[in-house]
């Protein structure tokens, strides 16, 4: 079983979008939740985040969550969108340590190791964040499918 937690800000843009993503694929012993380093609790999606999970089919229902240890614990892996979203998971829950990666880094991806963040965008950079969600996540998917990360 893998229990698959994805971590942003605000957990109203990407974390979300990363989260049905990932639930749509309908994978075989794998759950899938989201949160925020600085969410506030029971906010929607943003609009345009919730406007690009329609025109893709991906169905969604969200509010947002602050990370809490409780996240933590049920994890069995965590992505962050940025590394400083890594920094502050494992500064504040060490316990993390081993298990927390940036989405980019768990996928392979080479570089700059940061998903950038739509919010405040207008519908366009919502739609490239969605597409770049979109890729790492099928490497993500396979990589934890062939139970290759290493914790």
């Amino acid at each position: 079983m893998h229990r698959v937690l994805f971590v942003c800000t605000g957990n109203t843009c990407r974390s979300p979008m990363a989260e049905a993503i990932l639930r749509s694929k309908k994978l075989s012993g794998v759950e899938v939740r989201s949160a925020g380093v600085f969410a506030a609790n029971g906010a929607a999606a943003s609009l345009n985040s919730i406007l690009v999970m329609d025109e893709n089919k991906i169905g969604h229902s969200h509010q947002s969550r602050l990370l809490e240890k409780e996240d933590i614990d049920w994890a069995t892996v965590i992505l962050a969108m940025t590394m400083t979203h890594k920094q502050a998971i494992t500064g504040r829950f060490p316990e993390a340590l081993g298990k927390t990666y940036t989405l980019k880094e768990f996928a392979g991806e080479k570089g700059y190791p940061d998903v950038g963040d739509p919010f405040g965008g207008d519908i366009h950079v919502y739609r490239d964040t969605f597409s770049e969600l979109q890729g790492l996540i099928e490497k993500a998917s396979k990589k934890l499918m062939e139970q290759e990360y290493r914790e």
